[in-house]
């Protein structure tokens, strides 16, 4: 059982000025998208969490265009090489810092496959020299305004001014937000800082979330046993393990699969009452977004709120998120 703590790190002094900066980049992207003469299909590339970060963008576009759109982790890219790939296709790949060998390597696959590249990561990085159009910013944020400049584009029947006004207000609602729940996940971090497992479920984008939270913060930055479940495929058999003595932490959005992941709430208030905890994008007052647009955002908050969650497990357990055992030691 984890005994030291360490101090909280704070949510950052510039918080909101870097997520205006990322919603400002909204005309650039659009312009960008606007000059493209398909696609023909999407490709979104990426590893970790920078694949993660594509789920809001891929589920919204994979709901919305008649387009095949794609989600493919680099290397499966690398060495899959997929048919479908090629000119007309517009290749999304992001790395936070631009250097992720296999996703660099993916992005020069799809540019001699003849697709164009669309890079997130950082300026003057290898993948930006490698793309076609590289931006630096939040990449989840990013990739949902591609998303919805390419809806835009291939004529998809939607309120596109109010989309614009969401995003412009996301900074300020999303700093609120985020302050609004520190005490909530700080109790989740005590509850469940000990546990030998933990079991995370979501739905939709927020399952991409689900996979982050229990690979990426508590396997990789926590060495904590963690599995993640779509909430539609937890009666496939995950529930068969679950009494009140799992923990489980269940995310809900407010997009178009949220009856999947309520479904799994109603299990786990009835089977796991002891140790289930839940974070409901509906419980997030968002100030100054428009009560209709909520959908746009919940996946991009709820992943801000499970960054702060790994903070306060890395403050309780006294366990550093930068800690590595093997990531950037050893060869892989």
């Amino acid at each position: 059982m984890a005994t030291n703590t360490l101090p909280l790190s704070p949510i950052a002094a510039d918080y909101q000025e870097k997520l205006q900066e990322t919603v400002d980049l909204y005309p650039k992207i659009e312009e960008f998208i606007n000059s493209l003469a398909g696609p023909k299909n999407v490709y979104f590339v990426g590893a970790g969490g920078s694949l993660i970060a594509s789920f809001p963008a891929y589920y919204l576009l994979h709901r919305m265009v008649d387009i095949p759109v794609y989600q493919i982790q680099s290397d499966e890219l690398n060495f899959g090489r997929p048919k479908a790939l090629g000119p007309g296709s517009l290749a999304i790949v992001a790395s936070y810092t631009g250097t992720t060998k296999e996703t660099v390597a993916a992005a020069k696959y799809a540019k001699e496959a003849g697709a164009t590249v669309f890079s997130v990561c950082k300026e003057g990085s290898p993948l930006a020299k490698t793309s076609d159009f590289a931006i630096t910013g939040g990449s989840d944020a990013l990739e949902l305004i591609a998303a919805y400049c390419l809806c835009a584009k291939l004529g998809v029947d939607l309120d596109y001014a109010k989309v614009k006004a969401t995003f412009a207000a996301l900074p300020a609602a999303f700093a609120a937000t985020v302050e609004q729940n520190e005490s909530k996940v700080h109790d989740i971090a005590v509850a469940l800082k000990d546990e030998p497992i933990t079991y995370i479920v979501g739905s939709g984008p927020s399952h991409g979330w689900a996979y982050g939270l229990a690979m990426c913060y508590l396997q990789e930055m926590q060495w904590k046993h963690a599995v993640s479940f779509n909430a539609g495929e937890f009666f496939q058999g995950a529930m068969e393990v679950v009494t009140d003595e799992t923990p489980v932490i269940c995310l809900l959005g407010e997009d178009a699969s949220r009856p999947v992941a309520e479904r799994a709430q109603r299990f786990l208030e009835t089977y796991a009452k002891q140790k289930a905890h839940y974070i409901d994008s509906k419980t997030f007052e968002l100030p100054g977004i428009d009560p209709a647009c909520r959908e746009i955002v919940s996946p991009l908050i709820i992943a801000q709120v499970i960054h702060r969650l790994a903070a306060h497990y890395e403050a309780v357990r006294g366990h550093a998120l930068s800690q590595r055992r093997y990531m950037f030691r050893v060869n892989y």
